[in-house]
């Protein structure tokens, strides 16, 4: 499962430094100063609306839509995906590169050779098609090929000459693409994997992205090796997957490409569920798709296409949550927060819905209740089977807080309401009383008649309570 968290953090990291970049590129709004945080304000230089993503993420989506039905990107699926980039092209979006619009507006015929023959010949013309266009979008081109160099390498340059015709592009994606692949296996970072494959002279450009701030490379980042510097120089200099995507917004330049690229690949590195709920409940964009179908998407290109032996993530229902308890209690330091099972998520329980557990696909909304306030939480109810157990839980019970503060009554469940439920909700009450962890446990415990909360999780609660205290002196030190 680890895997499969890091291989949903390729799309939700690269989702969420796209929308975060968005209000910022090209000086649309002046970056934020000192001891501020760029937010997902929406507007650029596509008018967007707060959390949506740009073109970036939405031709990954159309790469993601092909990997996810197990395709292999070197074959005729590549005319699945230039089927993608046209359908989106014609949607009519506001922000197309201009390297992107030639080439797309100027086939004449569908197919994957049209599209190459028509960027090869825009690269006659100019000599100039090393735009970062190609790396912005590549990180779904690893999550199809996992661990299978030689196919990673292909594809990458495949669907990179898509629309890209310069070599450099091309190097660029085979570089991030090995890094995301090695990434997402084994949670390890390192550019340098791939540099057998590519020009010796990135060698020296990693060196520089090393030596140097995100800043530096604001200037050219438009082209392909300036962005991935500006990506791995944040990438390098960051504390954590949050510190690393604003590092590569405040750099400046084309902040939602460089964001997107740096995104993908710390998503890669420490997982979907590192990318904070406040952001994951904004995100939205073309086409037609939120956070948890990013997930879904990842997780089927990660797989080849294959489900659970349950399912997941297409299954409409989940054969092992039959007959969950429908009932709820109160939160008993907090009665607008209920706790419950999977069968509590209904219409007419709750106004919001936090969810600790894998839906199936026909559960993942409620009537009733806006789709930003149902919000999934990547925690698993194994021993060793999550990435950071106090992030996760922090998260979640500040979700919870959060919503509460913007009045919501919550439901707050996992499959039987065992244990990540009473774990989360105990979180949430220490954070809300000032009481000790254990105190809060117990209180919940004694409310909830299925709790039998797992030790290892048990084991991450005060370190989870101790992040959200820090964290909401934080918030309150910015208001």
């Amino acid at each position: 499962m680890p895997t499969l968290d890091r291989a949903a953090g390729v799309l939700l990291g690269g989702a969420a430094g796209d929308a975060l970049g968005v209000p910022y590129e090209y000086g649309s709004r002046p970056l934020p100063g000192p001891g501020e945080h760029p937010q997902m304000l929406g507007g650029g230089l596509g008018g967007f609306a707060p959390g949506e993503w740009s073109d970036d993420t939405a031709m990954a989506c159309a790469i993601a839509e092909v990997a996810a039905q197990g395709a292999d990107l070197r074959s005729d699926a590549l005319d699945r995906v230039s089927a993608g980039f046209q359908r989106w092209y014609d949607s009519g979006p506001t922000d197309v590169g201009v390297q992107t619009r030639r080439v797309l507006g100027g086939v004449l015929a569908p197919g994957a050779a049209p599209m190459r023959a028509m960027a090869a010949e825009l690269h006659a013309r100019t000599g100039r098609t090393a735009g970062n266009g190609s790396l912005m979008r590549t990180g779904p081109v690893a999550l199809a090929h996992l661990g299978d160099t030689d196919a990673i390498v292909a594809a990458a340059r495949a669907v990179s000459a898509l629309t890209h015709h310069d070599p450099q592009a091309g190097d660029g994606c085979v570089l991030w693409c090995l890094a995301i692949d090695r990434a997402v296996r084994t949670g390890e970072l390192d550019l340098r994997a791939g540099i057998g494959h590519v020009d010796p002279a990135w060698e020296a450009w990693i060196d520089e992205a090393e030596a140097l701030q995100p800043n530096a490379f604001a200037a050219r980042n438009g082209w392909v090796v300036a962005a991935l510097q500006g990506a791995w120089s944040a990438v390098v200099r960051a504390e954590g997957l949050v510190d690393g995507i604003e590092r590569a917004v405040l750099g400046g330049g084309d902040t939602d490409t460089v964001a997107a690229i740096a995104g993908a690949l710390l998503g890669a590195t420490f997982g979907g569920s590192a990318v904070p709920a406040r952001w994951r409940r904004a995100l939205h964009g073309w086409p037609g798709l939120r956070a948890a179908d990013l997930t879904r998407l990842a997780v089927l290109a990660a797989r080849g296409g294959r489900t659970d032996p349950e399912g997941w993530p297409l299954a409409a229902a989940i054969p092992s949550y039959r007959g969950a308890w429908s009932g709820t209690v109160a939160h008993p330091d907090d009665p607008g927060v209920l706790l419950g099972a999977v069968g509590s998520r209904r219409p007419g329980v709750a106004d919001a819905v936090v969810s600790l557990c894998r839906l199936g696909a026909a559960q993942t909304s409620v009537d009733g209740i806006a789709p930003r306030d149902t919000v999934e939480v990547w925690l698993v109810d194994a021993d060793d089977a999550n990435l950071d157990v106090p992030g996760v839980l922090a998260d979640a019970a500040s979700t919870v807080a959060d919503l509460r503060r913007e009045g919501r009554t919550v439901l707050l469940h996992c499959v039987h309401a065992q244990s990540p439920t009473p774990v989360v909700a105990a979180a949430y009450g220490a954070l809300v009383t000032g009481d000790a962890p254990a105190d809060a446990l117990a209180r919940v415990v004694a409310a909830l008649p299925a709790a039998r909360p797992r030790a290892s999780l048990v084991a991450g609660l005060d370190a989870a309570v101790d992040r959200l205290r820090s964290e909401t002196g934080e918030r309150a030190g910015h208001d």
